[in-house]
This record gives C-alpha cells, sequence and structure tokens, in this order.
C-alpha cells in the first residue's frame, strides 16, 4: 500500500520501513534515547526489523500514519525520526521525535514536527495532540512549547514508574 510523505524545505519524511533497519538500530542506540526514551532491546539489524513490524507497522496499516523517517534533502542522509502515534496510556495521539546526536539543534525537530502536526490536523482529521517528555528532557519541553502545545499535567505509562511531563494541542480549525 502506498502511505504519504511529506516535505519541508529541508526534509523529507518517510514512513520508516524494514529498509530504515540499520538507520533505526543506530538511533535506538544513541545516549539521549537511551536516557530520555528507554533502552528497546534493539541490538542488531535484524531486531531493528522486528522492532519496525512489530511496533511501527502495525499503526501505519491500521491508521495510515505512525513513524517517519526523515531524510535530508541535500544529501539523502538519514538524520532522525517524528512520528503521531497511538501509544498506549496516552488519551489520543502522542507526537515524538528523535534525532541522531550530529543533527540536533539545527531546527530539523521543529522543521519535521511542524509538519507533521499540520498533517495530523488537516490530513488525518486529528482533534488535538498529546506529548509526552521526562522530566528532565529539556530540549524536547522547549520543542514541544515552540509547537504550541502547553504542559498539561502528568502522567505514566503502563508498567512503568517513570512521571512524565505532559503536554496538548487542540485542533481549533475543527468544526
Amino acid at each position: 500500500m502506498n502511505y504519504t510523505s511529506f516535505e519541508t524545505e529541508r526534509l523529507i519524511l518517510m514512513p520508516t520501513t524494514v529498509r530504515d533497519a540499520a538507520f533505526v538500530l543506530s538511533l535506538l542506540n544513541t545516549p539521549k534515547w537511551l536516557q530520555y526514551i528507554g533502552d528497546r532491546n534493539v541490538k542488531t539489524v535484524e531486531s531493528a526489523k522486528d522492532y519496525i513490524n512489530e511496533k511501527m507497522m502495525p499503526q501505519l496499516e491500521r491508521l495510515g500514519f505512525s513513524n517517519y523517517t526523515l531524510i535530508r534533502k541535500q544529501d539523502q542522509q538519514k538524520i532522525g525520526t517524528c512520528g503521531l502515534y497511538d501509544r498506549e496510556g496516552v488519551d489520543g495521539f502522542d507526537i515524538g521525535f528523535a534525532f541522531l546526536p550530529e543533527f540536533e539543534n539545527k531546527g530539523y525537530g521543529f522543521e519535521a514536527a511542524n509538519r507533521l502536526k499540520e498533517a495530523a490536523f488537516q490530513e488525518f482529521g486529528l482533534t488535538s495532540l498529546q506529548a509526552i517528555t521526562s522530566k528532565e528532557n529539556l530540549g524536547s519541553q522547549k520543542l514541544l512549547q515552540k509547537l504550541g502545545l502547553q504542559l498539561i499535567g502528568t502522567l505514566q505509562l503502563p508498567n512503568d514508574p517513570i512521571v512524565l511531563l505532559q503536554y496538548k494541542i487542540e485542533n481549533n480549525n475543527v468544526k
């Protein structure tokens, strides 16, 4: 099936598939992913393929959106991910993002997440977006606020003792 890809000035946002397994393996083992998101026990390209098939593809097939690999237009370099997630324990859809360290703090996060926020509201018909982040992840908090999300409280995901900050934005164009 063909799924929608998106573009920004500098990026192509392509639905993540098993062709991205080596990239996903690298991303899921970066220091900030491990610190702020957690170890997903993805240690080989094969386990990355399994992770994509089990964690990303079912939602993409069910809803038409999920996780997107961010590709820099200038050199086709895979630099990070951004996605809209139907996450257990979060009421509504969650927007999230992660980057390889060398591509952080260059504006790519806002560029990609803002485009997906627009798609969520204008193309996928979502009425609101949530986001969760750790209290220590100040970079993520700043980006969520820049995107217009507001802190609404805290929550804990099922079977996880960590208390996370919860952000939300409403689609004000819903009729």
